[in-house]
């Protein structure tokens, strides 16, 4: 497939608004990014560009951010070389060892996950998988059925299998991250999680212990009431995908509304991760 390349040169004063333009492209379709000296390279399939949307999701950081970017059509290439030249294993606190099928094994970690992350978002890479990995290394999964809503290539819910999860529901709207879970699952000998291709509709009306949702804020708005519905009294909610200001306290006051509770938050970048419980 035809790609085309969005080469941005982006000036950053506050250090998180090149985090923040990556995220709002992959919600309108850009599949892959490269990181450059001077900004970074979004990708995105020819026909999936639609000029009007970028620009409106671009309108918002006028005078917040300053960049420019120009447009490169980009024949067809092989895609899996270009995330493994820029894909290096990684360890979240000295527990977790994150890697991909080329790289080579690690015994001395408690839970090593093998990624073949291809288009889908989550490697652990970004911050707000991270943290959410180091809210999982405080919890209590053994047992527990658990939910990760937009589960990307599903590192999370693979972790929550190995620390126990006795089964774990994987959901996510974009086919490529439901084959990539699928992948995923087998490269670690995971089966005990299901997965499946949509959004909140399509939740599985039963009642979990855990629910795990890294996407944005806008989603997470939209789901929260779902959330609340299949979660079992005194569960537990791990949230990342936003800012501390002024998301942090929109996404609050939206829990308050269907009885879930604020307890705490972690900080990376001006990224943040939350745990509420009913």
């Amino acid at each position: 497939m035809n790609h085309f390349e969005l080469v941005f040169t982006v000036i950053d004063n506050k250090g998180f608004y090149q985090d923040l333009l990556i995220n709002d492209l992959a919600q309108i379709g850009f599949d892959t990014f490269e990181e450059t000296d001077l900004g970074f390279n979004a990708y995105i399939i020819t026909d999936k560009f639609n000029q009007k949307t970028l620009d409106n999701s671009l309108l918002v950081y006028e005078g917040e951010c300053a960049f420019t970017y120009e447009i490169n059509l980009i024949p067809a290439k092989n895609w899996n070389q270009v995330w493994e030249s820029n894909f290096e294993p990684i360890a979240i606190k000295d527990k977790i060892y994150v890697r991909a099928t080329f790289h080579p094994s690690k015994s001395n970690y408690a839970y090593e996950i093998v990624i073949d992350p291809k288009m889908a978002f989550g490697t652990g890479h970004h911050q707000t998988t991270a943290m959410m990995m180091e809210y999982m290394l405080e919890t209590d999964f053994k047992g527990k059925n658990v939910l990760d809503m937009g589960c990307g290539t599903g590192i999370l819910a693979i972790l929550a299998s190995k620390m126990g999860a006795l089964k774990v529901v994987a959901i996510d709207n974009d086919i490529v991250c439901y084959d990539s879970v699928l992948e995923n699952c087998a490269l670690n000998d995971i089966k005990n999680v299901s997965t499946l291709c949509g959004s909140k509709e399509i939740i599985p009306l039963q009642k979990y212990d855990i629910i795990l949702a890294n996407i944005n804020r806008n989603i997470l708005l939209d789901q929260i009431p779902n959330y609340a519905q299949v979660l079992k009294q005194n569960g537990t909610i791990i949230l990342s995908g936003f800012h501390l200001t002024p998301d942090l306290k929109i996404l609050t006051q939206a829990g308050n509304v269907v009885n879930l509770k604020y307890l705490h938050n972690k900080k990376l970048n001006e990224w943040v991760a939350a745990v509420f419980t009913l």
